[in-house]
């Protein structure tokens, strides 16, 4: 394998069996739970039993974009690779919060962060891995997510062009996002 490859978003979307998600970018589930809580030991907000907790592995590559969604549990959110990525999240009141993931906590970075229950939110790459300085440099972002209770797609839920107006001021990162 050449440092060219370890570059390469192709690279790590083979070597990880990585698929689209349906919010864009590419995932692959590593971990569900094998034990679940029950529903009555969960909050209202929860159709059904959940497993205790799930981890993905997720890709974007520059242009692409995680679209604005949100769900039912808690999301940590954990840089591995690449380019930084910022998460842009929408709260309940009117507020908005971007968060660089990345490895330079110098330039403000996390290696984690979580995004609350129920908290509207989108990912892009931040940056496209260009400087002038020759180096090879990776054409991608990989991350993990963690959620607790354990992701299940009745949780998950697209924002759509509606949003728009419930945050004023914000409508072109929306935009982006939709």
């Amino acid at each position: 394998m050449s440092q060219e490859q370890l570059h390469s978003s192709e690279y790590w979307i083979k070597k990880l069996k990585l698929k689209p998600h349906p919010e864009g970018g590419h995932y692959r589930e590593m971990y569900r739970s094998g034990e679940k809580v029950r529903a009555d030991h969960l909050p209202d907000r929860f159709k059904g039993a959940r497993t205790f907790s799930t981890a993905i592995y997720f890709l974007l590559r520059p242009g692409e974009r995680s679209h604005l969604h949100r769900i039912k549990s808690d999301e940590v959110w954990h840089f591995y690779r690449g380019l930084p990525l910022t998460i842009h999240m929408f709260g309940s009141s009117g507020s908005y919060k971007a968060v660089r993931l990345g490895d330079n906590p110098e330039r403000g970075e996390h290696y984690q962060f979580m995004v609350p229950a129920g908290t509207w939110f989108g990912v892009t790459v931040t940056g496209n891995g260009d400087d002038d300085t020759g180096h090879i440099h990776d054409d991608f972002a990989l991350a993990g997510c963690t959620v607790a209770p354990g992701f299940d797609f009745q949780d998950f839920e697209m924002a759509g062009d509606k949003i728009v107006t419930a945050y004023p001021g914000y409508q072109d990162v929306l935009r982006k996002l939709l």
